[in-house]
Formats: C-alpha cells, structure tokens, sequence
C-alpha cells in the first residue's frame, strides 16, 4: 500500500517537497507550485465548503524542477543556448526553443523525482477509482500494487509556471497541456514534456517581452482527476465582461467535449450573459443566450494513437444549447463566489478567468481552473476612451467584435504558422484561428480576424491583452478577405464586428471622468441596442431615459408577434418557413417574442442597475410592424400611419391585444425573474386619459399593476392632448417624458418627413417652447416627474438650457451627446 499524502509531507517541509497535494497549497504558494496550481489548492481548501466543486489532483514543486535542472547541470547549457537570442527573429526564435526543449527531453528525471509522482499518482488512483486495469502501462515496481487496484485513472497533466496567473500577466497557454493522461509511465512521460514546455517559442517570447528572467521563473506540474466532459460539454466564464469591463455580468462559454476547442478558438461556442447582483439575492437574471455552432468536438481517442481527438457533431445537437439554465445559474453563482474569495483575499476587485467542465457520466459541474483575469482589471477607471467611425465601405465579412476599438492594416493571411515569417509589424493577422504558437507573430499585428472562436478562445485573449481590435467566428475570413489589400476592423458598432475594405477613418477621443461634474438636473441616456448597452453604461449618466422596444422586435426578433401567435395559419410559406428557422429552439413560437424581448430588456436594465431605466413599449407604425416577418398577414393599410393605429390605442385593442400581452410577459420576467425592478414601463402616444385607464386594465390582468411592487408607469407628452390634460393624465400615470419630435409635428401641424415642409420642423419655435413649459409647470404641480427623451436637447445646447431653466427633472440624450450636454447643464445650474 502507499503512505498517505500527509505522511510525506511531515517529513519534509513544503519547500523542500518534490510534490504537494492541492489540499496542501493555496493561493500564497505561488512560488511553489505556481499560479494554476496554487489556485487549485486555494479554491478546494476555501470553496468546496461553499458548494464549489473542484477535482483534486497533486503538483510538483518549484523546488522539484530547480532540483531536476541543477541535478543534470542543465542551466549552464540552457545559457549558451540562449545566449545570442532575439525574440524579434522568428527563425532564431525557434532554433533556440526547440534546443532548449530537446536538452532537457533527452535528461531523464531523478529516480527520487520519478518515485515521489508516481507514488502521488498512484494515491490519486486510490481516491479515484479506474475506468480500467491496464497494468502493462505501469513500471515494474508497481506491478503488485496494480494487480490490488485499479492503476489507471485517467488525469490531465497540466503546466504551472511560477510566473503566471497574475494580475497583470496571465502567461496563459504559454506552456503544454495533456489531457486524458492514464498510468504511470505516461504521468512521468507528461511531466517530463511539461517541464520542458517552460521553453515553447511562445513562453520566451512572452517572458522576454514583459521582462521575466527565463532562470527565475521554474515550472510546476499539476496532475488533475480528468472530468469526463468528452461525454458532455465544458467551457470558459469571465466573470467581467471582456470587451467592455462591465463588473456586474458574467459571460459563460460553453460547447461539447473538452474544454480546448473552447480555449483555443476551434469552435464557435454558446454564450450566456448572466447579471451577477440580482443572481446573489435568488433571482434568474440569464440576460443573453446566443447559440454557437458548435461544429466539432474534442473527445478520448480510445484505443487509439493519441490522447485526444475531434470528431464532428451531429447536426442535431448543434441547433440545442449545451447546457440548461440551471446548469448557467449554477456555473454563474460559482463565478461569484470565486470572485469574491479572490476580492476578498487580494483586497482589491478581482475579476476572474475561469475553466469549467461538466462530466457525462455523473452530470455533476466542476471547475478545473481559475487565474485572476489580466485585461479589463488593469484598464484605468477614470479615462474613458471612445472611438468612432467617421464613414463606411464595403463590408467584407463580419464577426464577435472583440476590444471596442478600430484598427487599420494591410491584410496577411497566413493559414499555417510556419508560414509567418514574412509577416511584417501593422498588418492585420487573418487566419482560421490561433493557439500560443501564434503568439509572436501576433504581437506585430494591428489587428486580428479568425474564421473560428468565441470571445474567449485564444485569439480574444490575447488581442485584448495587446489592446488590438480583433474580429472571431467570421467562418469565411480568409476566403473573403484578399492578401495584400488595406482593411478597417471595427469593434466599435454593438456585438458584431466589421472587416471594412480600404481605410475608413475614424477618431479617438479620451475623456477624465473623475473631473466631471455633478448637476441637479438628471443626465439621462437615450438607448436602443441591447448589444450596446454595457458599453454605453461606462458613461457617466443617471439612468435612461428612453430604451425603446422597437430595436429589438426589428434587429432580435424580427417577426410579428401576431404571426408568431398565429403561426399555423400564416399563409405566405417562404414567410412561414423563415420563421420557424428563426425560431428552431422553441416548439411554442410565442415563446420566442418573451425571451428575446426580456432579453434584450434585461440587458438594457442591468447595465445601467440600480438606476433608472425607462421603458417605452412598442411604439411601430402599422406600415412598420407590415415590414416585420409575417407581418403583412395582420396589418391595415392607413393613409397616415404616423397618426393611426399605433401605441396605446394597439394594446387595449381586440386585434393586437393579445400581441401586448407578449410584451407584458417579457416585463414581468424582466421585473419578476431577473429580478431588475429599476425599469419603468412608458406608454406612447396615449391620446385620452380614458385610453391610459385601458392600457393600465391591460397590463394588469398580467401582473402588472401600477404601484403593486413599486411598479411605476410613465406616459410619452408628445401629443398636445397630454399637456392640455395633463392634470388628468397626472391622476393615472406616475410620470411624463417629452418626446418633442411627436409633439413639435402635432403642434405645427406638419409631417416631418415631408422634405416640403421640413424647414418648419424646429423644436425652438415658441409654440413648442411654450408647449414644454406648459406641462412641466403642471407636472411640478401635480408631484409628477417630468423629462424630456426627443431628440432637441441633444440638437441644441440652447434648448437643453431652457429645459434647465424650467426645472425640467431629467434630459436623456444620445449617447455622443451625454458628457457635452452634462458640462452644459452644469454650467447654467451654477449660474442659475
């Protein structure tokens, strides 16, 4: 039988051991195992008692490879080697890196370091169990112990260099991997490869350039029990957003088999935005699901040559999600916990990188890895830097933007990495995708575009540490992008990035928050898309003030909600057909309406949470809503739609109410499961008091009852009706929003889409003014809050100080006009 791992252990101390066991290390045994594997350590001593589940697994120490090194005499000879080293020339590069690597391949290790991992190892058999007895694998010296037990439980033998896993430097990726790793000869076998992938080209050139010494930094060998994720799905959790720092969400990455596709960007993973602060306090806050191709899967290669192979997944299982929401939920509630320990025992906000897996044959969820996330945390809080677009062009091909920025270059595109000589500082990387290997060869790029990958897959990583925009997942990158020509990659227009052709220009503009102003009046924002939102909540604002409905029925929905509801009786086919394709995941269509307008409201909600955010319902004109799939089947032809059938008199009526009651389910979720009671439901166009009494019937009969859980509704004023009558309307709404464009039309009485009349379109004409005054007087009077959403305040800096004047509540704004008007108002409040 083997002695205990504690046995060992106290006959040594912990500097002078060989190997510790993870239950023996934590987070300040850095130096002696490294950063995954002190992690390892640190997250099963403190957070398996939390419900956090995490395999186990021993390391060998710092002081196991520097006993290796000195033992063989192998610095001196590793110092020749790199003695006339330059990073900069890829071919001098690899020369050096591949002597290294054979010099200490070729060095057999210590019998007393053989012996103390293959006693570890087999320990670990012990606590596991075996899938299978292979006792041929084994060295003779074991040969009893195999025949008493079951020897060959299967491991990944994973690399932790002293020198990674930090906050500002991840080093991730930068030395080898095995997975599915069985008995002990090949254990010794992996170990022995690892300790020499302390010297891949990549690693070098990552320690050269930030300054690590290649002799201070030693390496560490996690031995880990493999989580069977081959038979079900794995994945990758920040839980900070990556591309735009916003604390509060985690973004879980999940696709079938291991967890290397995911890591290395082999696959086009499902991805999952999860709202940590609601999420803490019991609720369901899965803000986004975006289902990901999921083309191959990394699987054991049983019986065969390797360790590992992809195989190709069936089509069936591409079109579901790879896990279920409770499945999300529990990964999510992990990342919190994981990162308020990290917070907690550094003693300062600490985003983490995590690794997850799922085994198929228990079900159970596990982490397997966690290291400090090293991009996002280091930006400075107080500058926000924007950039924007400053014209267009053909769109070549487009992707996940990752890094909000933009970048320019000549394309180069290199499908192999032996290729890369050539490759020249500032083009734009385009490839089918990257691994570690790439790595120095991407240091030179102004920017990168992958066929395949998430926004966590290996290309995302490190473009984001380089702080270059790159675009992943484009499928068709290196056919449609010609070698040689001049591109613009913008990561800067929502979710998806851009490949522009030619060189599109555009500006950078840096802004100090912490020297901006604070003002009586509420700064609010305007906001349409969802994907835009986290990005726009960095701008310092009180809230929004108009999110409107109709971007995401028209850009993530795209249907009627009435041809979802009456699906099997629409009558156009090609129509009918394109529907169920956008809707393949939901057997009950209308289903479909509720999640992604819950979704996207969600999203808008929680970027800007615990502030306010006011909601318009749908506000489409009925020749718009004809526009959307299936619509035409359900809409009147009216002469004037801008003063027909649309907002509040749609949602009380028999031919669309039951179309409202989806937008009133997508609320209550939002409220009732998310769990983000910040936002505020507005009515548009409500033309009579009796009309808002109808529409607040509605909402009721689905939960929604003004003033029941702080519920709070507001009307639009954008109709003179609802300033003459704003005493009444004060009775039955608990706020008004200015929408001036509407109100600017009605009261001069012009069609602002008519080129004829459109010089008399002006939101200053003293009707319009004394329009504003006029219900804002009556709003104050009545204890109503009043603001204003149209469009003048951000045309005109003269009408935001008027509404200033008047004691307006709140301006919301465009977003490219938020900080400008801010110093605005602040500027006459002090006058004032």
């Amino acid at each position: 039988m083997v002695n205990l791992a504690s046995e060992t252990t106290t006959q040594v101390t912990k500097e002078r051991a060989f190997v510790l066991w993870f239950e023996e290390v934590g987070i300040a045994d850095i130096a002696l195992v490294g950063g995954k594997n002190a992690s390892l350590g640190e997250m099963i001593q403190q957070l398996i008692p939390k419900g956090v589940s995490v395999p186990t697994g021993f390391a060998t120490t710092a002081h196991a490879f520097r006993y290796f090194i000195k033992q063989a005499g192998l610095e001196t000879k590793l110092r020749q080697i790199f003695a006339d080293l330059d990073v900069e020339d890829v071919s001098n590069l690899r020369q050096r890196g591949k002597q290294a690597r054979a010099l200490i391949l070729n060095t057999p290790f210590p019998q007393e370091l053989d012996e103390a991992i293959s006693d570890a190892y087999l320990q670990l058999c012990e606590r596991y169990g075996a899938d299978t007895t292979l006792c041929d694998r084994f060295e003779a010296d074991y040969q009893q112990q195999c025949q008493e037990y079951s020897y060959d439980t299967d491991v990944a033998v994973r690399s932790s260099a002293t020198a990674e896993d930090l906050p500002d430097a991840s080093f991730a990726g930068q030395q080898e991997t095995y997975l599915n790793v069985h008995g002990v000869r090949n254990v010794l076998a992996a170990a022995h490869r690892c300790f020499a992938s302390l010297f891949t080209d990549r690693a070098i050139s990552y320690r050269t350039q930030r300054g690590f010494d290649h002799f201070e930094v030693a390496l560490s060998v996690g031995v880990q029990k493999m989580v069977r994720a081959d038979l079900a799905a794995s994945g990758v959790i920040f839980s900070i957003d990556t591309e735009t720092g916003f604390k509060n969400a985690a973004l879980i990455t999940a696709a079938y088999g291991l967890g290397e596709n995911v890591v290395q960007g082999a696959v086009n993973p499902d991805e999952f935005l999860v709202f940590k602060p609601t999420l803490k306090e019991g609720f369901r806050p899965i803000l986004k699901k975006r289902l990901g191709s999921k083309s191959i899967k990394m699987i054991y290669d049983l019986g065969g040559e390797r360790l590992t192979k992809n195989i190709t997944v069936p089509k069936s299982a591409r079109k579901k999600y790879a896990i279920a929401d409770e499945e999300i939920l529990t990964l999510a509630k992990w990342t919190c916990i994981i990162e308020d320990h990290y917070s907690q025992v550094r003693g300062v906000y600490t985003p983490m990188d995590i690794e997850w897996a799922k085994d198929g044959q228990t079900g159970e969820l596990f982490i397997v890895q966690a290291r400090p996330e090293t991009v996002q945390s280091q930006k400075s809080a107080n500058i926000l830097r924007t950039y924007k677009l400053l014209g267009t062009g053909e769109i070549l091909t487009n992707g996940r933007a990752v890094g909000a920025t933009i970048g320019t270059g000549v394309a180069q595109t290199i499908l192999d990495v032996r290729d890369s000589a050539d490759f020249k500082t500032g083009e734009v990387l385009v490839t089918n995708r990257t691994d570690p290997d790439w790595e120095p060869i991407m240091k030179k790029a102004s920017a990168i575009v992958t066929n395949q990958g998430g926004r966590t897959s290996h290309a995302a990583i490190v473009a984001r540490e380089m702080g270059i925009p790159a675009i992943v997942g484009c499928g068709d990158a290196t056919d449609k992008i010609a070698k040689g020509i001049e591109i613009t990659i913008s990561c800067v227009e929502g979710e998806e990035g851009k490949v522009y052709k030619d060189k599109v220009p555009f500006e950078v503009e840096e802004i100090q928050l912490d020297k901006l102003p604070r003002t009586r009046t509420q700064i609010l924002m305007n906001v349409g898309n969802p994907d835009e939102a986290l990005s726009l909540a960095s701008i310092p604002c009180d809230g929004v003030g108009l999110a409107r409905l109709e971007f995401i029925i028209a850009n993530h929905i795209k249907v009627h909600p009435l041809a979802l509801i009456n699906f099997e009786k629409l009558k156009n086919i090609p129509v009918k057909h394109e529907i169920s394709k956008l809707t393949a995941l939901y057997s009950h269509k209308p289903d479909f309406f509720v999640d992604k307008l819950a979704q996207g409201i969600g999203t808008i909600a929680a970027a800007f949470y615990p502030k306010p955010v006011i909601l318009r319902l749908s506000d489409f004109k009925s020749n718009e809503y004809a526009n959307l799939l299936g619509g035409e089947q359900f809409e009147p032809q009216e002469e004037n739609p801008m003063l027909g059938w649309r907002g509040a008199s749609r949602y009380y009526d028999e031919n669309y109410r039951e179309a409202f009651a989806l937008e009133c389910k997508a609320f209550k979720r939002v409220r009732e499961e998310m769990g983000l009671t910040n936002v505020i439901p507005m009515i548009p166009f409500c033309r009579t008091p009796e009309e808002g009494r109808k529409v607040l019937a509605e909402m009721e009969k689905y939960g929604l009852k003004r003033g029941e859980e702080g519920l709070q509704v507001y009307v639009m004023c954008e109709i003179p009706s609802n300033v003459v009558l704003a005493d009444e309307f004060s009775k039955i709404f608990d706020g008004f929003s200015i929408g001036s464009n509407d109100l600017t039309q009605l009261t001069l009485g012009l069609d602002r889409d008519s080129a004829l009349v459109t010089h008399l379109f002006d939101e200053r004409n003293e009707a319009i003014k004394g329009m504003v005054k006029m219900i804002i007087e009556k709003a104050k009077k009545n204890q109503r809050k009043i603001g204003i959403c149209g469009q003048a305040p951000s045309d005109y800096p003269e009408f935001a100080r008027f509404l200033v004047e008047l004691g307006i509540d709140s301006i919301s704004l465009n977003p490219d006009s938020v900080l400008k008007t801010l110093l605005d108002v602040a500027k006459v409040e002090e006058i004032s």
